[in-house]
């Protein structure tokens, strides 16, 4: 068949499908919806949840939470004593290089006082230096001391040493704590070390207060 015989029924089927795309183009297509709805639901219990702040949110079991808490409690309590004792070591170092009682000051007063000793500078030769005991490593930095209460009063003793550019000699000290508050002088000796070993007193007050401790018990005898 040519096609000039088939172009009478093209032309009729293409007339005939007109109407029918004419009536698709004309049906309305329903919009695509999507569902919020899910995540609107979401964002509510969101919203819920974050006002309500007074809401626990710890879900440990109550014996893991106990010992966080006893460990917390037991931080706390090495830190309190970690503080108690620095406190007490501060106090321990004031009371050492300040207080005028303390040992490391009585030998500094005595050291001072001996050096401008014109009898000391003249038996030993100056400079005069001080110092303590001897320990294992060569130091010589600790003086000997003892603290002891008689009759109801406190005394300190002290000994250490003191060398000039000739010789050398051994300091005897003692004091007693008077009624102020403050140490006063019983004895303080300055014993050469060499021949014949003779002796520089600087302070002897051993009878006057002797004299006067025995005083009061003679009054309340008679």
């Amino acid at each position: 068949m040519s096609l000039l015989a088939l172009r009478p029924l093209l032309v009729k089927n293409r007339f005939s499908t007109l109407p029918l795309l004419r009536i698709a183009c004309t049906i309305p297509v329903p919009k695509q919806t999507r569902c919020y709805a899910t995540a609107e639901k979401k964002a509510t219990a969101l919203s819920a949840a974050s006002d309500r702040t007074d809401v626990s949110t710890d879900v440990r079991p109550l014996g893991e939470r106990v010992k966080e808490n006893t460990k917390t409690a037991s931080y706390m309590g090495v830190i309190v004593l970690g503080v108690g004792v620095t406190s007490v070591l501060f106090y321990a170092i004031f009371k050492e290089l300040f207080s005028s009682n303390s040992p490391n000051n009585i030998y500094t007063e005595a050291l001072e006082r001996i050096k401008d000793e014109p009898k000391v500078k003249d038996a030993l030769g100056a400079p005069i230096k001080g110092f303590g005991e001897e320990s294992r490593r060569g130091r010589r930095n600790r003086v000997a001391h003892t603290t002891y209460v008689r009759d109801g009063v406190q005394y300190i003793r002290m000994q250490f040493y003191v060398q000039g550019i000739r010789n050398k000699a051994t300091v005897h000290l003692e004091k007693r704590l008077n009624e102020s508050g403050q140490y006063d002088y019983r004895y303080l000796f300055v014993q050469l070390d060499y021949y014949p070993h003779s002796t520089i007193i600087l302070e002897d007050n051993r009878l006057q207060q002797d004299a006067l401790q025995s005083v009061p018990s003679l009054q309340s005898i008679v």
